[in-house]
């Protein structure tokens, strides 16, 4: 598991991640903190108190979101990319692009057979192929781990994998787009 890096618990691989988990198990005996509620742009205006003082309508009030600690800024940017990613699906979807499509692609694009993307043979082109096309299944059509696994014959985090890989293989040979 790759630790994300949190101030004051990164000093040591083993040791951060354990007592990041210490700090968070004795923050849950807390209960719940007004100042913590509500989304970025709202705790950062004050709480609900101060954004109905201050009469921003239904509209403004959208900007913050629970799920995610942050000012309002961090929010919307958050939001933002969430949403490219969403616009990008529903465009190449529009234009026709589902996993057949996607898997013709690749076989032409890596010259090779479609038996081969479905085998499990670990030849460097095949492998290449496989990976790109997970990623771009998953991440980019927004199909899930689960049904490329069943699909491919390999297990989740196996497609996992694949994703990750793909998706370095993608931004270093420029497969970020099929047309």
């Amino acid at each position: 598991m790759e630790w994300i890096c949190i101030e004051g618990f990164c000093e040591d691989g083993e040791k951060g991640p354990k007592e990041y988990l210490e700090f968070v198990q004795a923050g849950v005996s807390q209960e719940r903190k007004p100042e913590l509620t509500g989304g970025g742009l709202i705790r950062s205006l004050g709480g609900w108190k101060e954004v109905k003082k201050l009469g921003l309508n239904r509209q403004d009030r959208m900007k913050g979101d629970e799920r995610m600690l942050g000012d309002g800024d961090f929010v919307m940017e958050v939001l933002a990319n969430a949403n490219e990613g969403y616009e990008r699906r529903y465009r190449l979807k529009g234009l026709g692009y589902d996993i057949s499509r996607v898997e013709g692609k690749f076989i032409e694009l890596f010259d090779i057979k479609k038996a081969d993307l479905y085998s499990g043979r670990r030849k460097q082109r095949i492998s290449e192929a496989r990976r790109v096309f997970c990623y771009w299944c998953v991440r980019e059509l927004g199909e899930s781990m689960t049904d490329m696994a069943k699909l491919l014959g390999f297990t989740q985090p196996a497609i996992g994998y694949a994703v990750e890989r793909g998706e370095l293989l993608t931004k270093k040979e420029k497969y970020d787009s099929i047309d």
